[in-house]
């Protein structure tokens, strides 16, 4: 009976599979769809966009995999599954997952490095002259593909796959920091802003108003210095010239303002707002138990780790960690800790989103890109892909922070024999206990994310002073976002640098 219940097992496995991966795919879609200006829109950079933010999501999702398989293989008693039993057997699932985060990762190596940089570049090109277009003759086909098939064959090599580790781990630093910019970002302002909510529209409508009225009697006053025919000095041109473009955006934002009365979705969130302020607090709470999780597993390295020449590794947890106990404590209810782990990971996906949506993409002190809804251009939704699927591969390693224990082993258990009270041998019955540091080898299988991980110790090091600077960010970030006051009804939707055609497109 084990192969039709294993088969049983993989159909619903491979159904909700796909279930998962139209879901994502749906979300892409209207996720950039939402943000993507319908004037500059451009068929390859959208769907270059949609692709890059599902890839992001697909990897995300690889990890509570990881741990449901490592799991799965065993009863809650501490025995394997009989379809599980043979070593062979464990080491092909085993083998099937690691293959699943080369390729994956190796997806993302091609979008960072070659897919989004050459949509970008090429939609720059097309700016520039919308008659040429990039079309590269049949014989360099040819030749690019062999280059990329030795290439493949090459990381397939015993020699290919830690060069691929070490690319991908090179990358994760990048996501680090991005990471600690726009996730740990994300994480206080995201839910500071459903708690404070928006200003109101009426009194928004009547301060434009006034300023409107302000403005209007500054420029009639300038221009009634030139009544009598005399010219306007150079500083008068000026100001004239900045009241004038102050007023147009004045009455920009009053149109605006105007459709968010009658608009449907700002009445809808008017009613909604105490659900609005329990969610926000809620999320709050939720990123203030993962900064605590992720203090005392960096307490606990720094305590209990063989130190920084051996990356802070750790097996197991000498201190309390809150997270890692309540999924050890949901393991007895299946699936409640996979669906915990899942959420956690996708936790972090939409406050990264949520970071670059509020700071928008900067390159140092420069202010490159603003994401705005039905604003935002086709290159700034390809660096908000690339900054995701960076973020993504950092994702493990933080998880990994918040519940070390769980991430390494999942919910599995092990048998531990009981001596026989007249004979002193092994009796058949025993205890049964937790997967930890201390359980034998052949008993505990450990996820493929924790190896690959810490293949080099030198990055894990990094990683660990990351989480550090992450808290920091996080604190900042919480103190900035409380200081700051509501934001406006129609935050992003006018701006001083938006054409009027833009303008009359969003309005229609």
């Amino acid at each position: 009976m084990a192969v039709p219940t294993l088969l049983s097992e993989s159909v619903i496995g491979w159904s909700i599979f796909t279930v998962i991966l139209l879901v994502i795919l749906v979300f892409c879609w209207i996720y950039i769809r939402k943000f993507q200006s319908r004037q500059d829109s451009e068929v390859v950079s959208t769907v270059t966009a949609i692709c890059a933010l599902a890839i992001a999501l697909i990897t995300s999702a690889l990890l509570p995999v990881d741990i449901f398989l490592v799991s799965f293989m065993k009863y809650p008693n501490g025995t394997y599954k009989e379809w599980a039993t043979s070593n062979e057997t464990r080491g092909q699932i085993e083998a099937t997952v690691l293959y699943g985060y080369y390729t994956l990762y190796s997806i993302i190596l091609f979008c960072v490095f070659l897919w989004i940089p050459f949509v970008y570049f090429y939609y720059e090109e097309k700016d520039d002259n919308n008659t040429n277009r990039c079309l590269a003759p049949p014989n360099q086909n040819s030749t690019q593909w062999q280059k990329m098939q030795y290439l493949f064959e090459e990381l397939g090599s015993s020699h290919g796959l830690p060069a691929l580790s070490f690319s991908i781990s090179s990358l994760t630093l990048i996501g680090m920091l991005a990471v600690i910019t726009y996730t740990a970002y994300g994480m206080s302002v995201m839910p500071l802003n459903l708690i404070k909510g928006t200003r109101s529209v009426v009194y928004e409508r009547l301060e434009n108003t006034e300023d409107i009225d302000e403005v209007e009697h500054q420029i009639e006053n300038l221009k009634s210095k030139c009544k009598d025919g005399r010219p306007l000095s150079s500083k008068d041109r000026r100001n004239l010239e900045e009241l004038e473009n102050k007023l147009q955006l004045l009455r920009r934002r009053g149109r605006h303002l105007d459709i968010a009365e009658r608009n449907c979705c700002t009445k809808l969130g008017t009613a909604l707002r105490p659900l609005k302020i329990i969610l926000g607090v809620f999320i709050i709470l939720v990123a203030l138990l993962f900064i605590v999780a992720l203090f005392i597993s960096n307490l606990d390295k720094a305590l209990h780790s063989a130190g920084i020449s051996y990356g802070f590794i750790i097996f197991g947890t000498n201190l309390t960690n809150p997270l890692n106990e309540l999924l050890l404590a949901l393991q007895p209810v299946f699936p409640l800790d996979y669906i915990l782990i899942t959420v956690i990971t996708m936790y972090f996906v939409l406050t990264s989103m949520a970071g670059i949506r509020n700071l928008g993409i900067w390159f140092f002190w420069i202010k490159l890109y603003k994401i705005r809804p039905k604003r935002t251009c086709p290159q700034a939704l390809l660096f908000l892909c690339m900054i995701l699927l960076l973020i993504v591969l950092h994702t493990s390693y933080m998880i990994y922070s918040l519940a070390p224990q769980y991430v390494m082993y999942g919910s599995q258990k092990y048998l531990v024999p009981s001596l026989a009270s007249s004979t002193g041998s092994l009796s058949g019955n025993g205890t049964t206990r937790t997967c930890d540091a201390d359980a034998p080898e052949d008993q505990c299988i450990v996820t493929r994310t924790y190896l690959f991980l810490h293949k080099f110790w030198f990055f894990s090091t990094i990683y660990y002073f990351g989480n550090w600077v992450f808290i920091g960010t996080f604190l900042i970030g919480l103190v900035v976002s409380c200081c700051r006051g509501k934001k406006s009804v129609i935050e992003g939707e006018v701006e001083a640098d938006d054409s009027d055609l833009s303008d009359d497109e969003y309005v229609h």
